[in-house]
This record gives C-alpha cells, structure tokens and sequence, in this order.
C-alpha cells in the first residue's frame, strides 16, 4: 500500500513539474516565411510533450518564378515538416522563450519542365525566440531554419538558407 501511494505521488509530481514548465500546451495557427521558395505560408502546430520540449509540425505551400528559354513560368511547391525544438526561459519576461532543435521537411514541387518538378527532402536546425501573451490565448514566435537538401530536384540547390519565418497562434 505505501509503494502503491508512493508512485502515485511521485508520478503526480512528476506529471505536473514537467507540464507546469510552459505557460500553454498546444497551439495552431501560421507561420509565414515570405523569402522562402517552398513554404511561403503553412498551417503550424506546436505541442509541448515533455517539460521544456515541444514538436511543430507545418504544412505549408509556396512557389518560385523561373525563366526557360525567355519565357517566364512558375513552379508551385507543397510541403510538410516536423521539427523538436527545446525551450529555455528568458528570466526578465514571462511568457517568453528562446529554443533550439532541428527537423525533418518534405516537398512535392509541380512545374511544366522536369527539372522543376518532383519531391525533396532536407533536414534542418532551427532556433528562435517564442513569446506566449499572458492575458489573451495568443502565441508569436520567430525563427531560422537553414535547410541541407539531401534529396532534391534540380530547382532547389543543396542549401536553403531563406527559411526565417514568424508565426501567431492560437493557444490552448
């Protein structure tokens, strides 16, 4: 009976140090990177899972304009990521955090040309700044993320590294 109470408090306090660590747990809303060529806008949803950690997860579209042969066309880019990032309190200002981590993202680019078209895959750090207001359900964030293609297509090189984007979100 002692063993059964004293896993019970134990997990209880385990449970609620680790959740107690960020002032929201999930959150969907944007995330725009204007400079981007393949997720100029994307869903966003972001999950604490263990104290200071959280996944985000982003579905985003974007597109970039080409010249071939003096004619000018545009590729359409579709795209999915998923990254871990690990946040660290800024004492001075609560609600606000930095983070760093690194994922995962998938792209399916259409175009008229060869070329232009096909699925790429790259792997990415990510690091930036996360501030949860603290009277409405509203969270902003900022961040990098510099992508190395390890499969791609001929329109993306090896590296991206315009991946800065902002994000509001909806907390609950």
């Amino acid at each position: 009976m002692r063993l059964k109470l004293t896993l019970t408090i134990a997990f209880v306090s385990l449970t609620s140090a680790l959740f107690a660590q960020s002032t929201y747990k999930q959150a969907i809303g944007a995330r725009v990177s204007p400079a981007s060529s393949y997720d100029v806008f994307a869903a966003s949803y972001k999950v604490f899972a263990v104290g200071n950690g959280a996944f985000e997860f982003n579905l985003g579209i974007g597109g970039d304009r080409y010249h071939h042969h003096e004619h000018r066309y545009r590729s359409t880019a579709v795209s999915a990521s998923a990254a871990y990032q690990h946040h660290f309190d800024i004492k001075p200002v609560p609600g606000l955090k930095w983070f760093v981590g690194g994922g995962v993202t998938i792209l399916h680019t259409s175009s008229k040309f060869d070329d232009y078209k096909g699925v790429s895959v790259g792997l990415f750090p990510t690091g930036g700044a996360d501030y949860k207001f603290p009277k409405i359900p509203l969270n902003v964030s900022a961040d990098w993320r510099p992508t190395f293609l390890v499969a791609r297509t001929d329109q993306y090189g090896r590296f991206i590294g315009d991946g800065f984007g902002v994000s509001a979100r909806y907390t609950f």
